[in-house]
Parts: structure tokens; C-alpha cells; sequence
């Protein structure tokens, strides 16, 4: 740190790079990786907790990679692959094809890092197919696919030597003419209050702070994930396919999806009263026979995904079920595997052919769901016991989870936004559509955050002038409102943790899977009022609370981008896709006993060709709708292409 500048009374030290990622998932180290090995060394990685972080901590039964086929005789191409990407509808054709381009460029990056990606004897590296994959492009080292490329992709970073910044948290984002200039962050291991500010200035940023996942409350996103997204907005970056969500079955202690042998072994679904009284099964209420129930829990295995598609007659009519139960009745939802459906020993004759002819090749048509699962995947039972829950001794509490951000902050095929000298890469940034392959979050991130890398050390080198008065010059107004939260905040009996609390579950009940418009702007404008009136209030007891209070303020600030979205899809039209069943007075209800708050309309493909884009300005958001772009047609003439390689790489 050097040259600290004063503003509203803190000392503010100030450190200067070429360019700053924040984040240390998989997406964030490979970005410092990447921009190490093309020659940019004035680097740092900036990250509230490098222990934390979806990528290191979360995964799922067989956690899946994508990437192009790497075996066997399945005809595969870059181009097939970008079509399948691009076939995920509101995705544009370039990102598709560079995402598609440069798989097999990060795969073997990670398998040369260490990654143990499986092969056989002569090389090849084995896949399966996956979600909405027409190939079989997916591989896995097991559940904790992304915890494992993490862990080699620091250790490389490491070994660089890169300056890696622990304990500090970005809380603003600082431009000039829509030019980036800075971050701002908050020292989590000053002591001193008056000193617990700091800023980085740089040509460039990498933002890799994940999906936004502190705007709900039910969320498979472990503990310690957040997301900083709103801040990118309140610095003018662009949103993309805000809408578009995945949301699915999970346990919330720990946050897990159940997905694959949990619930292919055909758990008992049970609910209590909030004091976890008055246990009944539920699933009886809606089905011919526990039969047919068992069998539509079984295809949730396959089927993890809330998916509309899917809802009458199919998997995803178990999800609905779940929300009913938590949100509407309010009552706790539990995956009991001790005992099978009505106490009774199943007749596995009574099961239809798929379901039946699984577990008979799985030699676990017997038996209890535990037994079945030990049998099955025993790591599967094994991953609870060792969090301490033991599916022998206890039922596993599910909600209906947020999972993944399909959109995010809009980048070009550089992963560049909107702002001048910021990228985005990994959940972050949206690069997705309605639908995605399996596993293709994973190959994004390692994609993004490589492409960024290579543009910035191509286009974007050099030093910053070293006097702060002069380079935050248009930045001070900003720098001086974003400091004024923690300065002109109520002191007192804290409610930080409450507000929070409150805007979760009204987003959960919301603005998740099931949307209604007229609820959606009930509540958009109760958080503008909210962000309106913040510094009256939110209240904090002290400085160990300021980080609290920034995230609160992320949080109604990426609510509001994000409902707007909603409520705009809606407005525009657009029926219920994807993971999200939005209300339709005049659609179907879900189920024919089921009450007004359940009909839908399937939607009919009419903005499948349009991306939703909106922007934070002036405390409106701005939404504009544009036609996606097609998958480019390049020549593939090699000796023009390695003409204009040999003058610029080919990277402008």
C-alpha cells in the first residue's frame, strides 16, 4: 500500500496494479494464472475469504465438466458443440463458439495442473452425457469436481507467486465516463476503525465473484458464498438474462442438491408443523398409489432441475409439491431414507420398467432407501455423515433451492462488459441462456477468465500514474457516498441480520421459481423504499457489523436489477420456461385440485431469439431488448487466418 488520500475522516491506503481479479473461486485463480503465464505480472487477487467460495465448496453426486468430446468414434466438432450451446436459446453465437473453441485448451489445462480427469489406458478421456447434451460430453474426478480444479489452479498461483490479498471484502466499484478506475474493499483484519478502508486502483478488473446467490434464503450456494453483483450494476455494468435461473431440489443443513442415487434409491417424503410435529406424508395427497409417486422421484434423479417442461404428468411436479408444503402451508420438508413409503417392503414389480430395471442392474431392488443407497453410492451416504447427519439416525430437511445463475453481468466473447476496462468471468458473468449442458458452467468460467486474461495482456498493459488526487479525480463523489454508509449509519441495537433475513425469504417466495407479477412489484417497490431510506434504517452495533451492512445494501440493490427483470419478461409476454412458472390467469392449473396461484401458460418460444439487457442508471433500471447474434461464419482458410494471427494473435 502507498500515497493514502483522506476522505470523511478514514485513511485510505491505495495500491496500484495493472489489473485486480476479485474472487478465489476456480474462475478467479485461473484468470491470475492466465494473465501470469501471457506476460502480466503486476497482478493481484483479491478475495473476502479464500477458503470460501462456491467452486471450492460446493458440488453435487457426480459433479460434471463439459467440454468437446475427447473419445471414441462420436462424431464432435467445435462447431457442434457451439450449436449446442447456442441451442440453450437466448445465448449469442460468439460466446457459444469461443466457449465451444477453446474447451479443450482449459480442459487440458486443468488435467496438466493435476486435475485427475479420468482416461483410459490409451489416453482418451472417457465422458457421459449430460443435461441437454446430445454427445457425450461430461467428465468428472467424482462430487467435488470444481473443489478439486480450485485447489490446483491456487497452488499454481502460488507457486507464480502471485500477490493473493486475503480478508478483504469489494464493497464499490469506482469509474469515470464509463471507464473503470478502482475497487474499493473493506479490511476485514484492520483493528483500527478509522483505517479499515482500502483501494486498489488498476487499468483492468476481472470480476469473479459468483452468482448472487445472499438474495435468497433457500439456497444451495454453501455458506460463505454471497456474490457482489450489485455493486457491478450501481457501477453502471449491464445485466443479461437476469431472469433465467436453476432452481432444484436440496438439503439446507448442508446445502446439497439431492440429485442422482439420492433420489433414485426412492426416499420417503414426509413434512412436519414447524416444530417438527405433526409428520405426515404428503406426496399420498396428490398421487394414484405411492407407486407412482416413487417413480416420479426416481426420474428427479436424472431430472435434478425444477424444469416447466416437466411439471404436469413429469418430474418437476414433485418440486412444486415441496413449495407448496414450505411456502404456501408452511410447513418443513424432509427426505426420510430410513423407511420406504407407507413403512411397507416395496413390490419392485409395481414399479414402472425404467425405475425398476435401474435398481435390478444396481443389484438394490431390496431393502430400505439407506440400504439401497449404501449399496448404490455409498459416498453419497457417507458425504452426510461426515457434516454430522447421519441418514440412518435422521431425515434430511430439502427446500426447493436457488442453484445457478444462468445470467449475469453482459460480456462480449473477451468477457468484457459495458465499463471500460472490466471483464467478468464465471457465474458472474451471463453467458448462458434458458438452458445449459451439464457441467458447462464449469468450462465458462475456466473460458472466460482465460480469453479475459488474453485480451488484457495484448491490449491493456501498462502502468498507472501513481498520484491518487489525479487518477480518482472523477471517482471522489463516489468513493466519498460509498464510505458515507458505514459513517452515517444508525448505531445501536443491531437489526442488520434481520433485514437480511426478511429480504431473503421474500425473495425466495417471490422471485424464484414460482413469480407472480402483481407480487413482484408489491415487493420491488418495498425494496426501493427500503435502499431509498437506508442509512434510517439499518442499524448496526459496531464496526464487526460494517461488512453486514455493505452486504445488505448489495443485496437490495441486486434485487431491485434482478425483479425488474422479472416483472419486464413478464410485461414483454413472456410465459413460464426454463426453471420459472410464472402466474397466467388465463393458463392451466398445475394440477386440477390446485388453487389460483398455480396456473401457467407454457411458453411458446416467442423471445427465444431476444436477450434481455438491462442497466442500472440514476436509480432506474433500463431495460432493452436486442435480436441475439447468430454463430459466426468465419473463414477458415488457414493461410488468411495465420496472416492476421502473426499480426495481433488474432486478439481484438
Amino acid at each position: 500500500m502507498m500515497n493514502p488520500i483522506v476522505i470523511e475522516g478514514y485513511v485510505i491506503d491505495v495500491a496500484y496494479f495493472n489489473t485486480v481479479v476479485i474472487g478465489s473461486g476456480a474462475a478467479g485463480y485461473n484468470a491470475v494464472n492466465r494473465l501470469y503465464d501471457n506476460g502480466q505480472k503486476n497482478i493481484a487477487l483479491i478475495t473476502e475469504n479464500k477458503n470460501a467460495g462456491t467452486s471450492r465448496n460446493t458440488g453435487s453426486d457426480k459433479q460434471t465438466y463439459y467440454k468437446l468430446t475427447l473419445s471414441g468414434g462420436i462424431e464432435d466438432s467445435v462447431l457442434e458443440m457451439a450449436k449446442t450451446l447456442y441451442d440453450g436459446k437466448c445465448v449469442d453465437g460468439e460466446i457459444a463458439l469461443a466457449e465451444a473453441s477453446c474447451s479443450v485448451q482449459s480442459f487440458l489445462h486443468l488435467v496438466e495442473l493435476g486435475v485427475p480427469f479420468p482416461r483410459n489406458r490409451y489416453g482418451e478421456f472417457i465422458g457421459y452425457k449430460t443435461d441437454h447434451d446430445p454427445r457425450k460430453r461430461g467428465t468428472s474426478v467424482g462430487p467435488l469436481t470444481s473443489k478439486k480444479m480450485t485447489e490446483m489452479l491456487e497452488k499454481a498461483a502460488i507457486e507464480k507467486e502471485v500477490n493473493i490479498i486475503d480478508k478483504h471484502m469489494a464493497i464499490g466499484i469506482l469509474t469515470e465516463k464509463d471507464s473503470y478506475r478502482g475497487v474499493l474493499c473493506i479490511d476485514l483484519s484492520e483493528k483500527d476503525p478509522k483505517k479499515i478502508f482500502k483501494l486498489f486502483g488498476s487499468k483492468n478488473i476481472i470480476y469473479a465473484t459468483g452468482g448472487p446467490a445472499n438474495i435468497y434464503k433457500d439456497s444451495v450456494y454453501p455458506h460463505g458464498h454471497y456474490g457482489m453483483s450489485g455493486i457491478a450494476f450501481e457501477a453502471g455494468v449491464q445485466g443479461r438474462n437476469l431472469t433465467e435461473w436453476q432452481y432444484g431440489l436440496a438439503s439446507i443443513r448442508p446445502r446439497w442438491n439431492v440429485s442422482g442415487t439420492y433420489m433414485q434409491v426412492l426416499p420417503k417424503f414426509i413434512s412436519t408443523d414447524m416444530n417438527g410435529e405433526n409428520e405426515r406424508e404428503f406426496l399420498a395427497d396428490y398421487f394414484e398409489n405411492e407407486y407412482e409417486a416413487m417413480d416420479r422421484a426416481f426420474l428427479k434423479g436424472y431430472q435434478w432441475p425444477f424444469d416447466v417442461r416437466k411439471l404436469k404428468n413429469g418430474s418437476s411436479f414433485i418440486d412444486i409439491l415441496v413449495y407448496i408444503e414450505t411456502k404456501i402451508r408452511k410447513r418443513r420438508v424432509y427426505l426420510d431414507y430410513r423407511e420406504n413409503s407407507s413403512n411397507q417392503e416395496i413390490d419392485f414389480s409395481k414399479l414402472n420398467s425404467e425405475t425398476r430395471e435401474y435398481l435390478e442392474t444396481a443389484n438394490a431392488a431390496f431393502g430400505s432407501p439407506i440400504e439401497r443407497l449404501i449399496a448404490m453410492n455409498r459416498p453419497a451416504y457417507d458425504f452426510y455423515l461426515d457434516k454430522g447427519i447421519d441418514l440412518k439416525t435422521r431425515p434430511l430437511e430439502i427446500a426447493l433451492c436457488a442453484q445457478h445463475n444462468n445470467g449475469g453481468l453482459a460480456t462480449d466473447e473477451w468477457w468484457k462488459t459495458n465499463i471500460d476496462g472490466f471483464f467478468a468471468a464465471g457465474e458472474v458473468a451471463g453467458s448462458h441462456g434458458i438452458y445449459r449442458p451439464g457441467g458447462s458452467a464449469l468450462n465458462a468460467g475456466q473460458v472466460g477468465s482465460m480469453r479475459a486474461a488474453q485480451y488484457i495482456a495484448k491490449n491493456c498493459s501498462g502502468k498507472l500514474e501513481q498520484d491518487p488526487a489525479a487518477y480518482f479525480k472523477g471517482s471522489l463523489k463516489q468513493l466519498s457516498k460509498k464510505i458515507s454508509i458505514a459513517t452515517d449509519v444508525e448505531k445501536g441495537t443491531s437489526n442488520i441480520n434481520e433485514l437480511l433475513r426478511e429480504a431473503q425469504e421474500q425473495m425466495s417466495q417471490i422471485g424464484a421459481s414460482i413469480r407472480n407479477n402483481e407480487n413482484m412489484v408489491q415487493y420491488l417497490n418495498a425494496v426501493k423504499e427500503k435502499l431509498t431510506q437506508f442509512k434510517k434504517i439499518a442499524v448496526i452495533a459496531g464496526l464487526h457489523e460494517v461488512k453486514d451492512l455493505y452486504r445488505l445494501y448489495d443485496v437490495y440493490l441486486c434485487q431491485i436489477v434482478y425483479l425488474s427483470s422479472m416483472i419486464d419478461y413478464q410485461n414483454e409476454g413472456g410465459k413460464s420456461r426454463g426453471s420459472v412458472m410464472y402466474y397466467d390467469v388465463e393458463g392451466d392449473k398445475v394440477y386440477k385440485e390446485s388453487d389460483e396461484r398455480f396456473r401457467f401458460t407454457l411458453d411458446e418460444h416467442k423471445l427465444d431469439e431476444m436477450i434481455q439487457e438491462v442497466k442500472l442508471a440514476e436509480d432506474q433500471v433500463i431495460v432493452e431488448w436486442r435480436k441475439r447474434r447468430p454463430l459466426p461464419e468465419e473463414s477458415d482458410f488457414f493461410e488468411n487466418v495465420w496472416k492476421q494471427y502473426r499480426e495481433n494473435e488474432n486478439i481484438y
